[in-house]
């Protein structure tokens, strides 16, 4: 079962322009017992019932919006925040075991927090602020660590970053990241002209050098010298290695391992270490080229 087909059968599971009948209507949905959760979740494990999978994400909506609502300050339509947190629980009821003994809403925290985190990573911002693990979690715990509007202290940046397990520098680059806005590219409806339009957005005076000629043929000789560079190489190897190589990742129509395997007559890990030790030495002979 996949997300979309659960959704396909559930008009509540996407809220609508008016959140306070959404609210209303699933309020009206009744909490399951655990033994009625359990015995659905088995139903969908073990017989792929649909409609029980159906029950359980509708008994669990109202969860939702109230995580969902937890995340009102990052300015992004409240809808959008439940319909992906949604999705997130669809996650969940497709990966629930009711054997482990906990109950669907403790398991289903993660994948709704999870889904909404993505959605506000990609959409607080045009420029993505948070990519690696330690700003992900600065991102979404440093405003309730600030004590005080404005930048933090020295001491305050420490302890924040002992509390998260980040690095100082972590803190203060995410805090800088949080204080800067988006720049558009390009501000409508200006009628400012000459050089006081130029220093006001980046299309008075960034330059597109995508089709400037110099470059073009710069960049069109750098790759028929790479393309030359590599065809020596692989004249290099043995005839095997370099029909491996040229039917794995050089033609249009890429053979799997298994199909190589049949054409050689071996095995197919002995077609990968045949190709590995082929990239090897092609690696050696492009360096020493280079």
């Amino acid at each position: 079962m996949s997300s979309s087909t659960l959704s396909l059968n559930m008009q509540l599971a996407v809220p609508g322009p008016n959140l306070e009948d959404y609210a209303k209507a699933i309020k009206n949905i009744p909490i399951l017992t655990v033994a009625t959760e359990r015995e659905l979740a088995k139903s969908f494990n073990a017989d792929n019932n649909i409609e029980a999978a159906r029950t359980l994400v509708m008994s669990h909506l109202r969860f939702v919006m109230y995580i969902a609502n937890t995340y009102r300050g990052y300015g992004l339509p409240q809808a959008d925040l439940i319909q992906e947190g949604n999705i997130g629980l669809m996650k969940a009821v497709k990966r629930f075991d009711p054997s482990v003994g906990v109950r669907l809403m403790s398991f289903a925290v993660h994948w709704i927090r999870a889904e909404i985190h993505e959605y506000i990573l990609r959409n607080w911002r045009i420029v993505k602020v948070a990519t690696t693990k330690s700003q992900r979690k600065l991102f979404f715990n440093l405003r309730s660590a600030k004590t005080h509007l404005g930048w933090f202290t020295s001491d305050e940046v420490e302890k924040v970053a002992k509390d998260l397990g980040v690095k100082a520098k972590d803190v203060w680059e995410m805090e800088t990241r949080l204080s800067m806005a988006d720049m558009a590219f390009d501000l409508p409806g200006l009628d400012t002209e000459g050089e006081e339009a130029e220093l006001l957005t980046p299309s008075g005076y960034l330059e597109d050098l995508r089709y400037e000629p110099a470059l073009l043929v710069e960049q069109s000789d750098w790759e028929n010298h790479g393309r030359s560079l590599l065809y020596r190489a692989l004249k290099k190897l043995d005839a095997r290695s370099q029909d491996i190589l040229q039917k794995r990742w050089l033609s249009e129509n890429k053979m799997t391992l298994q199909e190589l395997a049949k054409l050689h007559k071996v095995s197919a890990e002995r077609i990968r270490q045949i190709e590995s030790n082929a990239m090897n030495k092609l690696k050696k002979t492009l360096a020493l080229r280079a």
